[in-house]
């Protein structure tokens, strides 16, 4: 089965973009896609999450039409293996926020920060149905 594209993207800047994309593939498991960068600069990149759905990001620059706070930015990935996200990335500095741990809703949820500051929550819920 293939997986499909992300109909939604969320999206997010860095004070070091390049760094981030290393950081959000080797620590977190995103995939990168596609980096398009100038003069040292990411101007746009896009990460896949395993599962399906992904997210952009670029560095920040001040006044550009897309004019967001570095470290803002928060999201919940699905993952089957929580505890093993949160081993590799806490090996590779993301901050604790939560240990994983059982919620009373049935999902096995931890949460982290990545070295810009952004709050990820990865678990295995995997939303309401339709």
């Amino acid at each position: 089965m293939t997986t499909p594209l992300p109909q939604v993207w969320p999206t997010l800047r860095a004070r070091d973009a390049r760094a981030l994309v290393d950081f959000l593939v080797e620590a977190f498991g995103f995939e990168a896609t596609t980096v398009h960068a100038s003069n040292g600069v990411i101007d746009h990149a896009e990460l896949a999450w395993p599962p399906g759905g992904g997210i952009m990001l670029a560095d920040a620059r001040v006044g550009s039409v897309w004019d967001l706070e570095p470290g803002t930015f928060g999201a919940y990935a699905v993952t089957d293996e929580p505890d093993a996200v949160f081993k590799r990335a806490v090996a590779l500095g993301a901050t604790v926020i939560t240990e994983p741990t059982d919620m009373p809703y049935g999902s096995r949820e931890c949460a982290l920060r990545d070295p810009e500051g952004n709050r990820w929550s990865f678990g295995t819920y995997r939303g309401a149905p339709r």
